[in-house]
């Protein structure tokens, strides 16, 4: 069974937003377009945080964990290696914390602006790719990025929004 575990941190969210509603349907759709997907009807209570917070948490996180010293539009932060994925249904306990996803509300807002799309829309998109990360996936090279692309184009079809690497023109 998938949980989804949201908090509003800090930053402008829109509080007539069901954010836990929405984080709950963005990281079922990116698991179920992953090779992952049975974590979600398995016996094992599978656990997703994600943190709403502003530009500065992530600042701090990001110069913390990652040594960059500024604010990006999400953090995943995984629990499970990706090389146990497989094998975490079958937790003793009955509980995998899959991990963590944080985002930063004023990076989210201003993308969101320069795209042309609601704030609410884009953060779905950040969180599917969150989400992706938390499942082992990356975008290190262009292969591995037009695979995590067409996953998230995909997760992102089953929330009805569109492709976010089409080409505009």
């Amino acid at each position: 069974m998938l949980s989804v575990d949201t908090e509003v941190a800090a930053g402008s969210w829109d509080a007539a937003t069901d954010w836990p509603a929405l984080a709950t349907a963005a990281v079922a759709a990116a698991l179920a377009q992953s090779a992952h997907a049975h974590l979600a009807h398995s016996g094992a209570s599978v656990e997703v945080a994600v943190r709403l917070t502003d530009d500065a948490e992530v600042r701090t996180l990001n110069a913390q964990y990652r040594h960059k010293d500024t604010a990006t539009n999400v953090l995943s932060f995984p629990m499970v290696q990706p090389d146990l994925l497989d094998t975490v249904a079958n937790s003793d306990d009955g509980e995998v914390l899959l991990g963590d996803i944080v985002l930063a509300w004023q990076t989210v807002a201003a993308e969101a602006a320069a795209k042309g799309l609601a704030p609410a829309d884009h953060a779905r998109h950040l969180i599917v790719h969150g989400t992706l990360h938390l499942l082992g996936l990356d975008h290190g090279d262009d292969a591995a990025a037009e695979h995590m692309e067409a996953m998230e184009t995909a997760a992102l079809a089953t929330l009805g929004l569109a492709d976010p690497y089409a080409d505009p023109d």
